[in-house]
């Protein structure tokens, strides 16, 4: 270990903050302001205070250097384009009138404009705004909230950082706006940028910044030589200012590969470099390049994304090889701590054993200050801090939680035959159809119907004891009805349930299945105001009785249309759980889908002839380098290949995915055989269809033309006119009609308004198509 004074330099910080609060303060506030409930300054006062909270706890918990910036009424990428005036032209004259109202127009839309697309933020689950810029875009700098924010943290006294989406990333991250030619390339928007941003720093640097983070986890994907240029050209520019901070040039979530020597020979103070995960490799290529002499180097060695203790020790020999790497060492997270919970100690109904296995913010900031002070102090310093980590990961590794030798056992008898259907989709797909009797282009929703108020009191006064399970499940019943006799009287074509007894779509299946964990604080921001509770996958995992069966089974009862059974398939399920890092993601996939076959099955065995199981995650979970995708897919198509092969060929077998970019993964769209997928096209045109006839994928498909994370209603001609660019794309005969996604968050009015249109959509191109 190195000696206390080798190390003195070391200090803790972190890149970002769950910005919610305790309560989802937040999210309360925000919803309340967009129902009239509560004024701008309430929200604007909320909000200071969140801040406040977030900054003092950082601060008293050790942290030297507190973030700024980073907090956000809905996405800090949207927040960028406000800063850099990136406004698209819908959307001035609100921005004009009212900036709060325009902003929140921008995000959600109106029923008369059409917010900004939205898309998953690298591999996370976290959703960003999608910045659209063309060749006439014309940036200028705001930068009051940054400043402002800034402010309010020195007030208190900590070292504060401003935090922001650097130049590249966002430009990388945009598209070219609607009506600009598809090929138009953002990136060459650097130059008009940079000045822009110059403005920004020369403000910071006024307000009393002496560092500004500029965070570029674009880098860390496979770039071409034009965009490394750019990067290198952007910050040798930044770095020749002389009105500005110092600059610290972060990455994450991957290994930077060929952008580490560009970032190391830029004129910046310092880097912020991942080594966690495959982000490891950073250690060799930052010898590679002989370290960063002169420089700051915010080494990420705590696990941003997870929610399990940090191996301390490990940990510090990192930082030890670190040393003698860089001018001088700081401590972080791998990433902005925004993707974990606030803090595991509120989980009070956790099993103490595994509550020791956990860290959330609150713990990883603890852990993150641990290692600056033994990196500092040396090993004493920390010795009882080391002890109780050691008994930790001891604990866990050897806890018979995490090991169930029967589902091992099953999931190595697996064979090639197990995870394929028994005929080709050709055959398939004639049998589904005489024995569905569907129309042409036919209506099905995605799976969710509104929870309403009602819904969600009905399940706390279940846990709070005011009725008991008779009459909570009197109220799903009711609820089915509704919503089944609303889909037959709108003449929708495949029904579902609504799912009224589900909270989460992958929480619900996790509290029944062993081997998860749920949470009852674990809130983590997905987009907006949606926040979701991520179960946590601590061990082995097997399903003890049917899950969905007995509710599918009774709206099926309550129709002559087949009703579409519901699951979440096993990529999603790991994609939107915190996963075990203890062994390899493929056999934890293969242990879900087992189980969820065994789902499959038994709704088949019910009588269920259609069957969707969803995998909104595919694509957020492939890997952001090339070279490590092709093992992804293999395991990740098989474990949708293996849930779902066991069923009859005139079993319908759907899948669904959403909010990410489809082109990357057509084939694995195409590898899972399923007999119909569903997609988000509403907000991005209809992209996706387009994708997948490039591709020739010979499926059945329904893209979305209904963008249901949007408020506004769309109207039937509106749909209309997504069907007819759809079958520009995908023959009437395999194109079905659907929203985006499901339609949890969105109210009765509008969800009765906007399906009525879509099923009218259908029949008008019905007839356009008939001839009638």
């Amino acid at each position: 270990m190195t000696t206390k004074s080798a190390a003195a330099a070391a200090r803790a910080t972190v890149y970002g903050h769950p910005r919610q609060g305790r309560d989802r303060e937040l999210k309360k506030a925000i919803e309340g302001y967009w129902k009239g409930r509560v004024t701008a300054d309430a929200l604007r006062a909320t909000a200071a205070e969140l801040r406040r909270t977030h900054w003092r706890q950082l601060a008293g918990a050790g942290v030297h250097e507190v973030p700024t910036g980073d907090f956000s009424y809905y996405d800090h990428v949207l927040d960028t384009s406000v800063m850099v005036g990136a406004i698209p032209a819908r959307h001035r004259e609100a921005v004009a009138a009212d900036a709060l109202d325009g902003y929140f127009a921008m995000a959600r839309g109106t029923q008369d404009v059409a917010p900004l697309e939205m898309t998953k933020w690298f591999d996370t689950n976290y959703h960003y705004l999608v910045p659209e810029l063309g060749p006439d875009t014309v940036f200028s700098a705001d930068s009051s909230k940054q400043v402002g924010e800034l402010k309010e943290a020195l007030a208190l006294g900590p070292a504060a950082r401003p935090v922001l989406v650097g130049p590249v990333t966002y430009l990388l991250l945009a598209k070219p706006a609607p009506g600009v030619a598809s090929d138009f390339d953002p990136l060459t928007l650097l130059d008009r940028l940079l000045p822009v941003y110059a403005e920004v720093l020369a403000d910071l640097r006024a307000a009393g910044a002496a560092w500004v983070q500029l965070d570029e986890p674009a880098l860390v994907q496979d770039r071409t030589p034009a965009d490394l240029n750019a990067a290198a050209r952007a910050y040798r520019d930044l770095g020749a200012l002389t009105d500005r901070p110092k600059l610290l040039v972060a990455s994450y979530f991957d290994r930077l590969g060929d952008a580490l020597p560009v970032l190391a020979k830029a004129p910046v103070e310092g880097l912020a470099l991942d080594f966690t995960g495959p982000a490891a490799a950073n250690l060799d290529g930052l010898a590679a390049v002989g370290g960063l002499p002169g420089k700051r180097l915010v080494a990420g060695v705590v696990d941003g994304r997870n929610i399990w203790v940090n191996d301390l020790e490990k940990s510090l020999t990192t930082l030890g090889t670190l040393l003698g790497l860089a001018d001088r060492v700081d401590v972080s997270a791998s990433c902005s701590l925004l993707h974990v919970p606030l803090d595991a100690t509120a989980e009070k109904d956790v099993d103490p054993q595994i509550l020791r296995w956990l860290s959330f913010a609150k713990q990883k900031t603890a852990e993150i200050t641990t290692l600056a002070r033994g990196l500092s102090q040396g090993t004493d310093a920390i010795a009882g801090e080391l002890a109780a980590n050691r008994a930790a990961l001891a604990s866990r590794a050897t806890s018979p939680i995490t090991r169930n030798p029967a589902v091992r056992a099953r999931a190595e008898a697996v064979t090639g035959t197990d995870a394929r259907r028994s005929q080709p989709y050709a055959e398939r797909a004639a049998a589904q159809r005489a024995h569905l009797g569907l129309p042409l282009l036919p209506t099905t929703t995605i799976g969710s119907f509104p929870q309403t108020g009602e819904l969600r009191a009905a399940r706390a006064d279940l846990r709070a004891g005011r009725i008991d399970t008779a009459g909570y499940e009197e109220r799903i019943r009711a609820e089915i009805q509704e919503v089944v006799a609303y889909q037959e009287k709108a003449g929708v074509d495949v029904l579902v349930h609504g799912e009224p007894e589900r909270n989460d779509m992958v929480q619900y299946f996790a509290e029944q299945l062993d081997g998860y964990l749920a949470t009852r604080h674990g809130w983590v921001q997905s987009y907006g105001t949606r926040y979701v509770r991520p179960p946590i996958l601590a061990g082995d995992i097997a399903r003890p009785e049917p899950m969905t069966v007995r509710w599918i089974s009774y709206a099926q009862s309550l129709t002559a249309k087949p009703v579409k059974g519901m699951l979440t398939g096993p990529v999603t399920m790991l994609a939107w759980s915190f996963v075990r890092d203890d062994q390899p993601l493929g056999e934890t996939a293969r242990q879900v889908a087992l189980a969820l076959r065994d789902e499959v099955g038994d709704l088949e065995a019910a009588g269920t002839s259609v069957i969707q199981v969803d995998e909104p995650a595919l694509r957020e979970t492939l890997p952001l380098r090339a070279a490590d995708r092709a093992a992804y897919l293999d395991w990740a198509t098989e474990a949708f290949r293996l849930a779902t092969g066991g069923v009859r060929p005139d079993t319908q077998i759907h899948t669904h995915m959403c909010y990410a970019e489809f082109g990357d993964v057509v084939q694995a769209i195409d590898d899972l055989d399923a007999d119909v997928i569903s997609l988000e096209a509403a907000r991005s045109h209809m992209q996706v269809a387009r994708e997948l006839a490039a591709h020739g994928y010979p499926r059945e498909a329904g893209p979305g033309v209904w963008d249901i994370h949007s408020p506004r209603v769309p109207s039937a001609e509106e749909a209309a006119a997504l069907l007819r660019t759809g079958l520009e794309a995908i023959p009437a005969e395999r194109l079905w009609v659907n929203p985006d996604c499901g339609l949890k968050t969105r109210g009765w009015p509008e969800t009765r308004a906007s399906l009525e249109n879509l099923v009218a959509a259908a029949r008008t191109v019905r007839e356009e198509l008939s001839g009638a």
